[in-house]
Parts: structure tokens; C-alpha cells; sequence
């Protein structure tokens, strides 16, 4: 039988939540606040005729941007309070702006880096709000209209070419009414994984992931008796590895978390990788199979992405039916007991 003591495990996760919120990292592991800028721009006047910052098109005016350019099949692109409306565009390939209906002049740009074609998720609110890919440098950008303004929570994570994820990036943004905001200096974590459970001492233990390209990686990997970290660099590709001798460890279970940089840019931490040092050596499990309760984002895990869904939505009337896991109309500690017993971290 399971047994979950629910308040340690809440405590634990609001931690967490709490470490990627700010960048920075618990116990002693030591990495400096990222490099977020959040800056506020008037906008132009809109109907001149003439495209000014903050404004995706004027009129008949779209830039030279077509439904084709935006990631669709076809269809008509159309102009509305001087930004993109794409629902007369048909078959979405990969949409890089937010699809259909009347957009306010309040508009936030995010604009970061990550791993080469990794697969950015832009939460509002703890809501999925848009998705785009990084180019082959790890560069993106996301525009998100059609905010009245005031204050917001936006976190952003990705998902690299294997299908591994980071962590969460978690900021309060303050929407300027009719003003353009751009969240600028967002460095997404480094994904991170290892290819056992638990390492007989004395073979190795490989360490791998992705990041943006030729960033250095510092990989921390701690114990209750020892810590000590290790550098490597990624690729072209911005994938990383580093093979750990583990014949100077003691048999104990060890954390793994790693941060990335990159020229003035610095991530905040990726998630936490647990391995074993031991006496045998047993191969990573593969992911569950879905669906899971309590995989609120379809990506097969049950961890703060989820969490942090969960907890928007504590003590808030009306919830989803699919957030309300105890189907009992309200978010309470009863349906994080049923996540905590469904948590793949």
C-alpha cells in the first residue's frame, strides 16, 4: 500500500515551486537570479496607417506576413485592432501566435532561449495560452494579445527533442492597459536525465540533456554526506553529456540538478534527477503509460506543471471538471492527496 503524508508532500512542492519562481535554488546549492527583464512600451497609434512597434499589421498592411508564413496551410489573414487575426486561416501547422477572435491593444512578446527546435508551452494563469518552437540557435519568441490589463502569471517550460522536459519558469507580469509589454533575458532550464535508476559503484553514470547551443552546463550532484558539481558544454545541436565515475561515491542516493549559460544569460535550475549508488546497477524506467489522474498538461508526467495548475485553482469556484479530481465540485486537499499518489515528478 502507498502511504503519502500529504502535508510534507505539499511542503515539499510548494519548495520547489518556490525554487523555480525565483530562479534560484534551495539547500545548498548555489546559482545566481535569472535574467528576466520586464519592460512596458506605449504603442502606437493604431489606424495611421503606418506599422509601429507593438502593432503586427495596420489595415491592409500585414508586413509581408501571410497565413503560409505564420505556421498555416492557407486561408486569409485578416487585421483587427492592429494585430493578426488568423481564424480565417485553415490547417494549423505549428501556430506561433494566438489563434482567432478580436485582440485588445494590450500585448505581452516573450522573448528567450532554450534548446534548438524544443517545443515552448506559454501557461497564463496556469492555463496553456500559446506553443511555439525555438529556431536551430534555441531563440523564441511568443506574442500573446487579447489581455485587458493588470496582473498575470505566465510560466513557461519546454520540451526538447526527446521528449524530456525542464522545469518551470513561473513570473508575475503586470499588463500595462494599451501598451505593449515585453518579458525579455528568459533563459529556459536545461533539461536533464540519467540512463540508471541506481549505479553499481565504480561503473559510470551518464548525464544528458539539452540547452541552447555552446552553453556552458554546471551539474550539481548532492548528497546528506557529500555535494560537489561538475562542468560540461553543449553541442551545436545543444545537447550535452557527462559520464560520472561513481567509484568515489558512498552508497547512498544522490540529486542531480544542472543550470546553463550562456554569454549574460544565466537559467534558473532544471528539475531534480534522483539516482542510487548501490550495489547493482538498475536501468531508467520508462515514462508511465498515459493517461495519468492528475496529468492535467497530456504529457504523460504528473509534476509541478501539474501542480501548479492544481493549485491556481485551490479554493476557487467552479473548477474544471478534469482539475476537480475528487469530483466533488470544489479544489481542496483531497484532490492533492489523489495527485500526490500519481506523482512521477
Amino acid at each position: 500500500m502507498k502511504i503519502c503524508y500529504l502535508p510534507l508532500f505539499i511542503i515539499t512542492l510548494v519548495s520547489l515551486f518556490s525554487v523555480v519562481y525565483l530562479g534560484l535554488d534551495s539547500h545548498s546549492f548555489s546559482v545566481n537570479a535569472s535574467s528576466v527583464k520586464i519592460t512596458a512600451e506605449i504603442l502606437g497609434q493604431c489606424g495611421n496607417n503606418i506599422i509601429e512597434y507593438g502593432e503586427q499589421c495596420e489595415g491592409a498592411d500585414f508586413g509581408g506576413q501571410t497565413c503560409q508564413s505564420l505556421g498555416f496551410g492557407g486561408g486569409t489573414l485578416n487585421c483587427v485592432s492592429c494585430l493578426f487575426d488568423t481564424s480565417g486561416c485553415t490547417e494549423p501547422i505549428v501556430p506561433l501566435l494566438p489563434i482567432g477572435g478580436t485582440y485588445a491593444l494590450s500585448i505581452v512578446i516573450f522573448e528567450g532561449k532554450a534548446s534548438p527546435q524544443s517545443t515552448i508551452t506559454l501557461l497564463k494563469d496556469a492555463q496553456m495560452a500559446a506553443t511555439t518552437k525555438a529556431d536551430n540557435n534555441g531563440d523564441f519568441q511568443i506574442i500573446l494579445g487579447g489581455l485587458s490589463g493588470g496582473n498575470y502569471i505566465f510560466g513557461l517550460y519546454s520540451e526538447d527533442r526527446e521528449g524530456i522536459r525542464s522545469s518551470l519558469l513561473v513570473f508575475l507580469v503586470n499588463v500595462t492597459k494599451k501598451a505593449t509589454t515585453k518579458v525579455s533575458g528568459i533563459f529556459i532550464a536545461p533539461t536533464v536525465e540519467v540512463d540508471k535508476e541506481e549505479v553499481k559503484r565504480g561503473e559510470n553514470l551518464l548525464i544528458f540533456g539539452q540547452s541552447a547551443p555552446k552553453a556552458d552546463i554546471r551539474i550539481f550532484i548532492k548528497s546528506e554526506k557529500k555535494e560537489f558539481s561538475v562542468n560540461t558544454i553543449t553541442d551545436n545541436e545543444g545537447k550535452y553529456s557527462y559520464s560520472l565515475n561513481t567509484a568515489p561515491l558512498d552508497f547512498e542516493q544522490y540529486q542531480i540538478t544542472a543550470i546553463a549559460f550562456v554569454k549574460n544569460l544565466s537559467s534558473n535550475l532544471s528539475k531534480i534527477i534522483d539516482f542510487m549508488v548501490g550495489a547493482k546497477t538498475v536501468l531508467k524506467k520508462p515514462l508511465p503509460k498515459c493517461p495519468l489522474i492528475g496529468d492535467f498538461d497530456n504529457d504523460c508526467l504528473v509534476d509541478l506543471v501539474d501542480f501548479s495548475i492544481l493549485i491556481y485553482w485551490f479554493n476557487r469556484p467552479n473548477p474544471p471538471a478534469y482539475i476537480d479530481l475528487s469530483e466533488d465540485g470544489k479544489v481542496d486537499l483531497v484532490d492533492f492527496s489523489i495527485m500526490a499518489h500519481y506523482w512521477t515528478g
